[in-house]
């Protein structure tokens, strides 16, 4: 930090991991007395968690520590002159990351409730609203409301039209 500030040089290759301040927190002090500074990180690990860090704390590139001199002084020049650089491996599993985000989780996914579906196959089985209660061990009431739940859900008016929907959308089987 010190030198930067003696130096004030165009680029620093800065490592992650440094004695006394790491170095994302060495970056974020450098980028806030002398932003004009761009930063290129070097790091032994592909970690996303560090990788952001690194990128909030105002760094200009990232790359791992296994690239060529090329790629480093590749990095050190598209910093320089404005850009971004990132290390082909981590670009790559960022892409994988920002692709999680976009799909949802089963949960997510999911019409119904796990409880919702288990009353509606129960009813699928021929089991009336007292059966599926005590089977459940829920009151006749709770079934009642998850049914009103799962017409809403699914725009059925009966239990009958609930289970021809559900069996369409691969809810629940008929046995």
């Amino acid at each position: 930090i010190r030198l930067a500030e003696e130096l004030e040089p165009d680029v620093i290759l800065m490592d992650v991991t440094m004695p006394e301040v790491d170095g994302v927190e060495a970056t974020r002090q450098i980028k806030i007395d002398l932003p004009q500074i761009k930063i290129v990180m070097l790091t032994m690990h592909a970690d996303q968690e560090v990788l952001a860090a690194a990128i909030r704390a105002g760094a200009s590139g990232y790359l791992v520590k296994d690239c060529s001199t090329d790629e480093i002084a590749n990095a050190v020049r598209m910093a320089f002159s404005g850009e971004t650089a990132l290390s082909p491996q981590l670009a790559a599993s960022m892409l994988d990351e920002v692709r999680k985000l976009d799909q949802p989780s089963a949960e997510e996914d999911r019409i119904i409730t796990k409880r919702e579906e288990e009353v509606l196959q129960l009813i699928a089985d021929g089991l009336s609203t007292p059966e599926v209660a005590e089977q459940l061990f829920i009151s006749q009431k709770t079934v009642k409301n998850h049914l009103a739940s799962i017409y809403q859900k699914l725009d059925a008016r009966d239990r009958t039209q609930a289970v021809l929907q559900a069996v369409r959308m691969g809810i629940v089987h008929l046995d």
